[in-house]
């Protein structure tokens, strides 16, 4: 076996075998060479806070490829100007090596408005701030819905929500202040249903009830009759109900004035108004203030009263026997001989007059 083994033929194939593979390994690791460009390196330019177009012409022009990436933006910098790079400057590469830039946006990462219509504005407010954005004026606007976003407006323009805006923006907001008071009603009869809408709208009403005489639901037929009447004034948001049919309301008449029986409220005037009477008001005395003490001058001798009394005519005493006696009374202290006996039993003494009091000054 050993023989065969040392066989000048089977040593023959084997160094060409050997051969063949030092070769195959050799043919490899210089294709490898010429297809990685080994020992072909370039040095990386510096780039940082270059503009990126400024950067990306550099890089072409050395034989680098570029990969550019957009970092938060920072208004420190200047939009579009690149902030690092990867490899960093002075690394040597090869040739066609991708060279990574972190790059300044123009401006901030957009973000979408948030869908706050018809939402409170307090808690509309909280969302607004929470994705980025600011609030700038508020301006209120008559609306049923009070204290509610109506719409949203950025640089002056109507958005809608999830419109992509930048981070940080700020935007007005349109916020309903309450229904408006006493708005006189318009005057829809005769037109169309599609007309009268617009009309209802344009008032700030509503469309309520439209009944069609027919059945149908044809915005051409005509307005014969409404309610509330036009002229009336009702708040802001109120509905108005709607007849209408394709006949005129001339020939509707019959029909109209049925409607009257049941919308329109006949007032009787003829009484007579009531009156009401003023009940004085009560007035509380007003007291003044007393004048100060003036200096008294020396009293005068006050003149002497007199009293001069009046005459009064003494009434006559009836006595028991008055009707025979007719003598005249004699005084007390006259002599005459019955001077003790001559006083009727039932005599009375005169009664004084009074004296009246005269003050003459």
């Amino acid at each position: 076996m050993l023989k065969s083994l040392f066989n000048w033929k089977v040593l023959l194939n084997l160094v060409v075998a050997i051969g063949v593979f030092v070769g195959l390994v050799w043919l490899t690791f210089r294709w490898l060479e010429y297809h990685t460009k080994h020992g072909q390196e370039t040095p990386v330019p510096n780039v940082v806070n270059k503009s990126v177009y400024d950067a990306v012409k550099i890089l072409e022009d050395v034989g680098l490829d570029y990969e550019v990436d957009s970092a938060t933006y920072d208004p420190k910098y200047r939009p579009f100007q690149v902030l690092k790079m990867s490899p960093s400057a002075g690394s040597r590469v090869k040739d066609g090596r991708a060279i990574q830039l972190r790059v300044n946006p123009r401006t901030w990462a957009p973000v979408a408005i948030p869908d706050v219509i018809n939402k409170y504005s307090g808690l509309a407010f909280q969302r607004i701030s929470q994705v980025g954005l600011k609030v700038g004026d508020t301006i209120y606007e008559p609306s049923i819905q009070k204290d509610a976003i109506i719409r949203m407006l950025f640089k002056g323009n109507a958005v809608k929500p999830g419109t992509l805006i930048p981070r940080f923006s700020t935007i007005d907001v349109v916020v309903g202040s309450g229904p408006m008071r006493n708005i006189s009603v318009p005057n829809v009869v005769g037109l169309t249903v599609k007309e009268a809408r617009a009309v209802i709208a344009r008032s700030l009403f509503e469309v309520g009830l439209v009944e069609h005489e027919d059945g149908s639901k044809d915005e051409s037929d005509i307005i014969y009759y409404q309610d509330p009447a036009a002229g009336d004034v009702r708040d802001q948001g109120m509905q108005m109900d709607l007849w209408a049919s394709k006949k005129t309301p001339a020939e509707l008449q019959f029909k109209i004035d049925q409607l009257n029986s049941m919308y329109r409220m006949k007032v009787d005037t003829s009484l007579p108004p009531v009156q009401y009477e003023e009940v004085p008001m009560h007035h509380e005395p007003v007291y003044e203030t007393p004048p100060a003490p003036k200096k008294e001058a020396p009293k005068q001798p006050e003149p002497v009263r007199t009293e001069v009394p009046k005459a009064v005519a003494p009434s006559p005493v009836k006595s028991a026997n008055s009707a025979t006696d007719t003598k005249p009374r004699t005084p007390a202290g006259s002599n005459s001989g019955n001077s003790g006996n001559n006083k009727p039993a039932n005599a009375s003494p005169a009664e004084k007059p009074k004296a009246k009091k005269v003050v003459v000054e």
